[in-house]
């Protein structure tokens, strides 16, 4: 296992990263002051993306089930936890964004490797219960 985001595990025979960039930022408005520098506070975190960039090959993988399914699971909205191979938790992230690229075709149009690139996205503990509950329909 590479990493997991919720149920789906990541590995050679579902969808494999071979690149994952972690951008983290931090929130510092500013105000103008008459000559002086602008001041600067600290008021919290910012976004927390995680980027994947990776393969899936046909021969590997049996075809395109993995992407099927991150694509569903981003269709649901819901948050996720993210925990990598080595047990190291993330957070709850939500999938933000998938973008496929296929080449290499068959005779009857299937590819058979599609690059994909994936965009996940942190969100706070109380956004990601709320959207867990709305999408799991327990909001009664």
């Amino acid at each position: 296992m590479m990493m997991a985001f919720g149920q789906f595990v990541f590995s050679l025979t579902t969808a494999a990263f071979q690149e994952l960039q972690r951008q983290t930022t931090w929130r510092h408005p500013w105000h103008s002051r008459v000559g002086a520098r602008p001041a600067r506070q600290f008021v919290g975190p910012g976004d927390d993306t995680i980027d994947l960039n990776g393969l899936v090959a046909l021969e590997i993988t049996g075809g395109r089930v993995g992407l099927d399914q991150l694509r569903k699971m981003g269709d649901s909205g819901a948050a996720e936890p993210l925990a990598d191979g080595a047990g190291r938790i993330y957070g709850e992230f939500v999938l933000e964004s998938m973008n496929e690229t296929h080449s290499v075709f068959l005779a009857d149009g299937t590819a058979q490797r599609i690059e994909f690139q994936l965009k996940l996205t942190r969100v706070d503990d109380r956004r990601a219960q709320a959207a867990t509950v709305r999408a799991n329909g327990l909001d009664d």
